[in-house]
């Protein structure tokens, strides 16, 4: 990690101020004043920013009720965005493991820790994610047949892999997938002649979403839900 990166990660400062501190003398690597902003730091090196010792904060894993409206990313100017629905000091170094479309609802992971975002996302690993799903028009057991063999996308070159659909109610069902490609949901109900009014993903993997949290609303993911990522 480059010495401007690791002070603005473990101080109250930006990467600009970090880089001013440096530039002034007021940073300390084991014992020697370094300079230069850019230098890598070495593992296990004593940091000192105007006498204090600083040390980087623990990875951080967020679970968030996503509401519909906002938006996938850490910044938009004209939308709100997941990162805005916390709190200022929490969002440092955050970033979304498996984006949601803005009027999709439901369960958001957010983390620190790229790593662990990696395994959340990676087709790899296959992690199943159950969405609710508010069709248009009843679904029919032909349609049911489709989603659970594979579907042909349009200009996807192979088939989706294999869904399991539960019917809840006629125009309502629960869908569980393993990929995630683009707009996938909503591009697999059009491919069988029906169409999405609402989307709300319940869980990834075997983390579910708390179901005490009211939209905009988040936690601490436990962990055991970290580690049923790894």
């Amino acid at each position: 990690m480059r010495l401007d990166q690791f002070i603005a990660s473990s101080s109250p400062l930006s990467r600009k101020e970090a880089r001013r501190a440096i530039h002034a003398g007021s940073v300390g690597v084991n014992g020697e004043i370094w300079k230069s902003t850019g230098t890598h730091v070495p593992t296990g090196a004593q940091i000192i920013l105007e006498g204090r010792q600083l040390t980087l904060p623990g990875e951080r894993y967020l679970m968030l009720n996503k509401p519909a409206g906002v938006v996938s990313a850490t910044r938009d100017n004209e939308h709100t965005t997941a990162l805005d629905l916390l709190p200022p000091e929490m969002t440092r170094n955050l970033h979304i493991a498996g984006r949601l479309d803005a009027d999709t609802t439901g369960l958001m992971l957010l983390t620190t820790d790229g790593q662990w975002s990696h395994r959340v996302t990676s087709p790899k690993l296959e992690l199943l994610k159950t969405y609710r799903v508010s069709l248009s028009t009843p679904i029919t057991d032909a349609a049911i047949e489709v989603l659970e063999t594979g579907v042909m996308l349009h200009n996807d070159p192979k088939p989706t892999k294999p869904a399991h659909v539960k019917v809840l109610e006629q125009q309502l069902i629960e869908l569980r997938i393993s990929e995630g490609r683009y707009h996938q949901v909503k591009r697999m109900l059009a491919a069988v002649g029906n169409h999405v009014e609402a989307l709300h993903r319940q869980s990834i993997g075997k983390i579910v979403l708390d179901l005490t949290l009211e939209p905009g609303a988040y936690r601490e993911l436990t962990e055991q839900e970290i580690a049923s990522a790894g």
